[in-house]
């Protein structure tokens, strides 16, 4: 397996690097840095943000075979050593940009001041249903999974109410690399850390949607027991209203519950 390649995009004002404390900031599959550009702006006067995407996805290339998701953990850490080597940083990621983070806190940990992951869990979903949505977009591509997709990233009404960045993350999905995204999926197939979450040490902070059908808080809180387990401090937040793609849906109180938890437990 080659180490996939992400490139990053500066959701913060442009400004010499290193002034601030740096976020980095992980997407959800079949979505881009998108995701995260209401948040980032409420978060970039405090901290330079940096947000990455999914081989295939936004700006980053298509992978040409397989990867795990600590391979995807490895990739971010040579993202940041590109742009400010050797830093220490908070990282915040969603559903696979979420497990991409447990995936630092185990294997990285050193690298982390915080950790922030949401909408995701140790494990997500079964193997069985990762591999079978992986064979239909080879088959099909990404447009087959917009409508699913749709119902699944918003909670109820959502669409209605924010049309424009709704459609923006659902054009990130269609224009998304088909075979690229079925790595991911395969890739989301064989991840487990749910044995490992005693392993980090990172201040760790878990929140989700009580909407959210893929990662509901329960799994939240999986992640916060696990983590507890090893002696390390974690908690778990759940948002009213929200479904699988939390900086999307509610911003402000993202970058909140962020703002708040990176100033009180970065190390």
């Amino acid at each position: 397996m080659a180490k996939p390649t992400v490139k990053a995009v500066l959701l913060s004002p442009q400004r010499e690097l290193g002034a601030k404390p740096l976020l980095v900031v992980g997407p959800s599959l079949g979505t881009s840095t998108v995701l995260w550009s209401e948040t980032a702006a409420l978060l970039g006067d405090e901290y330079d943000v940096i947000g990455w995407d999914l081989p295939g996805h936004g700006i980053s290339p298509a992978a040409t075979e397989g990867f795990d998701v600590a391979e995807l953990a490895d990739a971010v850490v040579d993202l940041v050593d590109s742009v400010a080597p050797g830093a220490r940083f908070h990282y915040a990621g969603v559903s696979l940009g979420g497990a991409t983070g447990l995936q630092l806190g185990i294997k990285h940990g050193d690298r982390l001041r915080s950790l922030s992951v949401q909408c995701s869990g140790a494990k997500l979903g079964t193997p069985e249903g990762w591999l079978e949505r992986a064979e239909t977009v080879r088959k099909l591509g990404t447009p087959v999974m917009i409508q699913g997709s749709a119902e699944r990233w918003f909670a109820k009404g959502f669409m209605d109410r924010q049309p424009e960045i709704s459609s923006r993350l659902l054009h990130a999905l269609r224009d998304a690399d088909r075979f690229s995204y079925s790595f991911c999926c395969e890739a989301l197939a064989a991840f487990d850390v749910r044995e490992q979450l005693g392993s980090i040490t990172v201040p760790t902070q878990a929140i989700a949607g009580v909407e959210d059908t893929v990662a509901p808080p329960s799994v939240a809180e999986e992640i916060v027991s696990g983590v507890r387990a090893g002696g390390s401090y974690a908690v778990a937040e759940a948002l009213d209203g929200v479904g699988h793609l939390a900086p999307a849906e509610a911003p402000a109180i993202v970058a909140g519950l962020m703002r708040n938890f990176m100033k009180e437990n970065g190390l």
